[in-house]
């Protein structure tokens, strides 16, 4: 089974369950919640800001969690969110700085220190060079930052607020193949059965790269 070279989740209503931009205060330290972390031990479940809880949807600590175990050869992860403030791009990467995969390992310390030896190659926010059309900016700047082809991505968005994964598949294709990301819509979040449609979806979608 093929699996992709780059992961690719939007942040919010997808990745966790909250939106960043009716956040009121950038999360620290001391406004972590303790949990199970899916079996696999007692980790930070939660993130609060002000009255808000952030956690990640089930699909997303499974599928990060398999990740952390290498489940998935030569696969890194990355994010593409267009938070629409400042603020809300800086609640956002303090959360992915304090929610943990397993017991001591952060989202951060997965996706950048691991997969990226440190490089924040995230793309967050809508402020330029960004804007609301991750086609026309977030996953052009992915590509460059990551060496990585659109056909050899999956791109997971919830769609609540614009499709964004018909327009990154339409308007991020390879000269070459003429093919685009995988992409998978959560208007529900990424639960686990998205996740695992996810997978199978890139894997039939690599077929036509053979």
């Amino acid at each position: 089974m093929a699996f992709p070279d780059l992961l690719v989740y939007d942040m919010d209503a997808c990745l966790w369950d909250q939106e960043m931009y009716e956040m009121p205060k950038i999360p620290s330290k001391g406004d972590v919640v303790i949990g199970d972390l899916n079996g696999r031990g007692e980790g930070v479940v939660g993130v609060m800001s002000g009255g808000h809880q952030i956690s990640l949807h089930k699909g997303s600590i499974i599928g990060l969690q398999e990740h952390a175990d290498n489940k998935y050869p030569g696969m890194k992860v990355a994010f593409a969110s267009s938070a629409d403030t400042p603020l809300a791009e800086k609640i956002g990467r303090a959360t992915l700085k304090l929610l943990e995969v397993l017991p001591g390992l952060t989202v951060w310390d997965l996706v950048v220190n691991r997969d990226w030896n440190g490089e924040d190659v995230n793309q967050i926010g809508r402020q330029p060079p960004l804007s609301s059309n991750k086609a026309r900016s977030h996953f052009p700047r992915l590509k460059e930052a990551t060496g990585i082809r659109y056909d050899r991505m999956l791109f997971f968005d919830d769609c609540n607020w614009g499709d964004h994964c018909s327009m990154v598949a339409s308007g991020c294709r390879e000269k070459d193949s003429g093919v685009g990301p995988a992409t998978v819509r959560t208007p529900n979040g990424l639960g686990e059965k998205e996740w695992r449609l996810g997978l199978e979806k890139y894997a039939e979608h690599a077929k036509n790269l053979e």
